[in-house]
């Protein structure tokens, strides 16, 4: 934790370089946007040209075949049945029609002779049969090709005959065609253009500019996390881009939050290693003391100066261990096969040191044993029993006697300490974060550590720590070692 400031202003010269490519980008999110909207559209425009196209031919046909039909229903009062030259001329130069034939049980009658020589390419187009992709096909098929010089229609005709055959020539619907196509696609070009700028413009204020400020205040955080200035403002939008918005604004919120913590730790941190300097000092000159009480022959004494000693051994270590603790680094466990009920009775003693009221028992077997690090068991039992002692001691009601107690339970792999008081529990707004370091309770000079030492310390040697229940009638804590 020590160096975590230093390692952000490190890397933040670092990214400076990188930050200026990341901003090459290149076409941006509305450019592309405004093309693909094009895009899109003209394709929609393309998948209509084609029908449009095939109808216009459709109809081109149909309109020469209905021509012909009337010139046969004339021939039926024209005297001796015959077509007269001018609406012969008429046909040829109004609707380009060559020839009409008509076809029935009597035979087939040729109603309008072609007035010269047909030589050239004849496509057969039969519109009693046509499909629906044929006409595609014969449409596309009319404009690609340039051999085609005539076209045979036939098609029911509205009198009684079995089927009306016209000759036309195909030039004039070949230049029909290209000049519609041609019209069609001006239509859709400029449809498409104008469409797509009002995508565009819609695009812009509703998308592209709202995400642009959301990732300039993404960036603004990449490049400068501890003093951005670029904050977004939620604008009240219900959308997709409005939850993106206040999920931001809190994300910077938090950021800034986290931020001030890690520099507040950063600054707990290095004066943690000062203390530490000067507590070690303190201690070994106590640990001399503590030497010194050895060779005295005073029984009373004689029993405490070892329990001194190895309390003030435990002190050193675990100045050594806060300061590794301050620099993110956990304290490697040393795993062995010790007796709990020993290590349990002397944390208590700790513990309680301060609290000789708070009645203390255990009911865990003397002869059971356990894979563990003695010494971080010990600092578990003793940051336990002691944050349960301090909240017997601030009780407010002194009818009952302040108890802790540690029970044992045993699985085939596992042993379970529950240590269980009863005080006035744990306050519901501090229930999911009691784990936490620096969110207990500060009262009385409590540092809110305690827990979360204690949890780091127990997965350490492969434990676990776990809240198991907090009320009014007491709380209990479980502590799950490896057999």
């Amino acid at each position: 934790m020590l160096f975590d400031m230093g390692m952000l202003r490190t890397t933040k010269t670092g990214v400076d370089g990188a930050n200026e490519k990341a901003r090459n980008w290149g076409p941006g999110l509305s450019s592309r946007l405004f093309a693909l909207t094009i895009a899109f559209i003209l394709i929609a425009e393309a998948l209509i040209l084609l029908p449009s196209i095939a109808n216009f031919r459709d109809t081109w046909l149909n309109e020469r075949v209905e021509m012909a039909q009337t010139a046969v229903l004339a021939l039926e009062a024209a005297p001796e049945r015959q077509v007269s030259d001018q609406l012969s001329r008429d046909l040829l130069e109004r609707a380009r029609i060559v020839a009409v034939a008509v076809s029935s049980d009597m035979g087939r009658e040729i109603i309008l002779s072609p007035a010269m020589e047909m030589y050239g390419e004849f496509e057969l187009v039969d519109l009693r049969s046509e499909g629906f992709f044929q006409r595609y096909t014969e449409t596309m098929n009319m404009l690609a090709r340039n051999d085609i010089d005539f076209i045979r229609i036939i098609q029911e005709p509205r009198f009684e005959a079995e089927y009306v055959e016209v000759v036309v020539e195909a030039l004039p619907l070949k230049m029909e065609l290209k000049e519609f196509t041609f019209r069609v696609i001006l239509l859709s070009l400029f449809i498409s253009t104008f469409v797509g700028v009002l995508i565009y413009l819609s695009l812009v204020f509703l998308v592209v500019r709202p995400i642009r400020k959301i990732t300039g205040a993404i960036e603004s955080i990449r490049d400068a996390p501890r003093d951005f200035i670029d904050d977004i403002q939620p604008t009240g939008r219900s959308d997709e881009i409005g939850r993106a918005e206040d999920s931001l604004h809190d994300m910077q919120t938090t950021v800034r939050a986290a931020l001030r913590e890690r520099e507040h730790l950063a600054q707990l941190g290095e004066a943690m290693a000062k203390i530490n300097h000067d507590l070690r000092n303190s201690l070994a000159a106590a640990q001399i003391v503590s030497d010194g009480l050895n060779m005295s022959e005073d029984p009373r004494v004689q029993r405490a100066a070892p329990r001194l000693e190895r309390a003030l051994e435990r002190a050193i270590s675990l100045a050594e261990d806060t300061l590794k603790f301050g620099r993110s680094e956990s304290p490697e466990p040393h795993i062995g096969e010790y007796i709990l009920a020993d290590i349990i009775a002397e944390a208590a003693l700790e513990g309680l040191a301060a609290h000789p009221d708070v009645h203390f028992e255990h009911s865990v077997d003397d002869a059971l044993r356990a894979r563990i690090d003695a010494d971080h068991l010990h600092r578990i039992i003793v940051n336990l029993v002691r944050n349960a002692a301090q909240a017997l001691a601030a009780r407010i009601s002194q009818a009952k006697p302040g108890e802790i107690r540690i029970s044992a339970t045993l699985t085939a792999s596992t042993i379970c300490l529950n240590l269980s008081d009863n005080g006035p529990g744990i306050p519901k707004r501090m229930q999911e974060t009691v784990f936490q370091p620096f969110t207990g309770s500060r009262k009385e000079g409590r540092s809110g550590l305690g827990l979360a030492i204690a949890r780091e310390l127990a997965s350490g040697m492969q434990a676990r720590l776990d809240l198991v229940s907090t009320g009014p009638d007491g709380t209990v804590f479980e502590l799950t070692l490896r057999r």
